[in-house]
């Protein structure tokens, strides 16, 4: 019994007041981070273009937060659109679409790439035509260039992380 407690007890950890509540990395993963193999993602900057096949993000620089933009292309006239604003907090974005009133949820940041939940609010559905969807949406930093990523445009030509 006097062993479980110790093993119990080894589980917990205080959190002192301003302390993050993210979770430091352990293991591979921190030895990964510290051997330049992975980004950190608590030091990273999300600014960038984003991509995956025909899926892109961009995030950029704004006045109170980031711009975000989003296009997913499936072909046949399927495809989803969206600007808004993100903000971070460690890992987490917290993404609002500004193109779909109700369209927030929150993302991960992984270092170098951004991963939207497998679902998402339905007035999401707004961003979309036919049964094309955000939801779950992976993608793998291309370039951290403001610039590059405020280049990006849906099919309709529209600039979705224009600059100032």
């Amino acid at each position: 019994m006097p062993l479980l407690l110790l093993l119990a007890a080894g589980c917990s950890r205080a959190v002192t007041p301003g302390s993050s509540n993210v979770a430091a990395p352990t293991g591979l993963e921190a030895a990964a981070i510290e051997a330049g193999v992975i980004p950190d993602p608590q030091n990273a900057d999300i600014t960038g273009l984003y991509t995956r096949d025909t899926d892109r993000v961009c995030i950029v620089p704004a006045a109170n937060a980031y711009q975000i933009g989003v296009f997913v292309d499936y072909g046949d006239d399927q495809h989803c659109s969206g600007l808004g604003t993100v903000s971070r907090v460690g890992e987490t974005l917290h993404v609002g679409f500004s193109d779909a009133d109700g369209c927030r949820f929150d993302a991960r940041f992984e270092g170098d790439r951004v991963v939207f939940p497998g679902t998402v609010p339905e007035p999401c559905r707004k961003l979309c035509s036919q049964r094309a969807s955000i939801a779950g949406l992976t993608v793998d930093q291309l370039s951290n260039s403001a610039a590059e990523a405020a280049t990006l445009r849906d099919a309709r030509g529209r600039l979705l992380c224009p600059s100032g």
